[in-house]
């Protein structure tokens, strides 16, 4: 019997942003998974930061399951060279099916679909449905209004302080590395 690597789910921009730093941190993340010997899932894209980290986990050896919705296939050009390939009727089975086949989440800059399956995967570990670790690479500050809120979401009372522990922040893709091979070892 032959067991499946492990697999690191990355949420991304469809978007490459406006610094280079944000593409070079994708290329860098797909390298990453290829070399901790994991299997990439990610929204199946072949655009913006989410084709980058494909094309550079792939480029690396890592094998790559995606994940689209039927209605997305032509506006995130659905990567046709992926190991594994699923189509899903809509957004929400979309997460679920990444998240399922996930043992780590990385969160890397994007716009509100990054932050929509941010707060997914982070409201499912709230309320305990997870324990699988979650890490925001927090290129060059990206993620730091998105911290403050929450900090602010829990000075406010709308949660607990454990909440700011639910995500591990990391400040670039060597920290990222390093915290993926002890999550996943």
């Amino acid at each position: 019997m032959t067991l499946s690597p492990r697999s690191v789910c990355v949420f991304c921009g469809s978007r490459t942003g406006a610094r280079d730093i944000y593409a070079e941190s994708a290329r860098a993340t797909g390298r990453i998974i290829a070399e901790g010997g994991w299997r990439l899932v990610y929204g199946a894209g072949d655009v913006g930061l989410m084709g980058l980290v494909a094309e550079a986990a792939q480029g690396a050896g890592a094998p790559a399951m995606g994940v689209i919705p039927q209605h997305l296939m032509s506006r995130e050009k659905g990567r046709k060279r992926l190991t594994t390939m699923v189509v899903t009727e809509d957004m929400h089975e979309r997460k679920k099916v990444m998240f399922m086949n996930s043992d780590a989440i990385v969160v890397l800059p994007g716009g509100a679909g990054s932050l929509d399956e941010f707060f997914e995967v982070l409201t499912w570990r709230q309320i305990g449905l997870h324990e699988r670790p979650i890490f925001l690479l927090n290129v060059e500050g990206y993620w730091d209004p998105l911290l403050r809120l929450l900090d602010h979401v829990i000075a406010e009372g709308f949660a607990e302080p454990a909440l700011a522990n639910y995500a591990a922040v990391v400040p670039d893709t060597d920290t990222l590395a390093q915290r993926l091979k002890a999550a996943l070892s």
